[in-house]
């Protein structure tokens, strides 16, 4: 392993890099196996001995491979992968759930809505500039192989979902304010659109109201949050929403029908368990009294 290898990894770090050389990283025995059969393109793979067989792997000492990891715990692996060029058409967007995220900046977050995606069954992910870039070192670990499978494509939000609208595509925005996902029905097409983490749908997106659902237009901007309640994909899409990606119908057996969405006025059950009680400060101590 030369010098200009352990440089060339350390770039990759930085967006700056990655866009120069038009690479990213990615670490782990499990991801690389699948993106080696996977459409994308893995130039080069550093693997320590016995791990990887091929003409573009190169074996490397377990002390190289902690040098050359960008994570925190080095693996046994890491590639170089070519970054994948996609096209955005809006038009293509007809006809299926389709996510965009308006400067999510957090990479672990980034990742863990990418995952998410490809467990729903959505290609495709609409990025604003000001987002995270989804194949940071952290993003890529986080999408466990999603990133595989989920386009993600970065342009300027306000206008792309103003070209949706137009064409008749349904968008939601998450807002505080807005209705409770699991009371409503979102159609089998749409786009959804998560903000920032602190500062929700920012105003050049919502600067468009004609680009939003009637019954969302209007709503000042919050957060970008959706309440999320893990294992059932149903409340989360909407039962039509989700059976109509599925072609399937509602039966009195559905996930969804056993457990309904909690409501805003339904009654917080409490703990069974108290809480413990206070700590006694101990005799000798001085705390709230002035020390001698």
């Amino acid at each position: 392993m030369t010098k200009a290898e352990i440089q060339l990894v350390r770039a990759l770090a930085d967006k700056r890099g990655r866009t120069e050389h038009g690479l990213f990283v990615a670490e782990g025995e499990k991801l690389i196996g699948e993106l080696r059969a996977s459409h994308l393109r893995v130039r080069k793979i550093l693997a320590l001995e016995g791990v990887f067989d091929g003409p573009e792997v190169e074996t490397v000492a377990p002390r190289d491979m902690e040098r050359l990891s960008l994570l925190k715990t080095a693996g046994n692996s890491l590639a170089l992968v070519e970054i994948p060029r996609y096209g955005l058409d809006t038009g293509s967007l007809k006809g299926r759930l389709t996510l965009a995220l308006d400067d999510v900046q957090n990479p672990g977050n980034l990742g863990t809505i990418i995952r998410l995606a490809d467990w729903f069954g959505i290609t495709d992910i609409v990025c604003s500039p000001g987002s995270a870039d989804c194949f940071n070192p952290k993003v890529v670990q986080a999408t466990m192989g999603a990133i595989l499978r989920v386009r993600v494509h970065y342009t300027e939000l306000a206008a792309c979902l103003s070209a949706a609208a137009a064409q008749g595509i349904p968008v939601y925005g998450t807002f505080l304010e807005g209705e409770n996902i699991y009371g409503s029905e979102l159609t089998p097409e749409g786009i959804v659109v998560m903000g920032n983490e602190g500062r929700g749908v920012t105003e050049a997106a919502h600067r468009h109201p004609e680009a939003f659902h009637p019954a969302l237009a209007g709503r000042p901007p919050g957060f970008g949050i959706a309440e999320r309640r893990y294992g059932d994909r149903d409340r989360l899409l909407g039962v039509p929403a989700a059976d109509a990606l599925r072609g399937k119908t509602v039966g009195p057996d559905h996930p969804a029908s056993r457990h309904p969405a909690r409501t805003p006025d339904a009654p917080v059950r409490k703990s069974r368990n108290p809480p413990p009680p206070a700590a006694k400060a101990p005799k000798n101590s001085t705390c709230g009294r002035k020390a001698a």
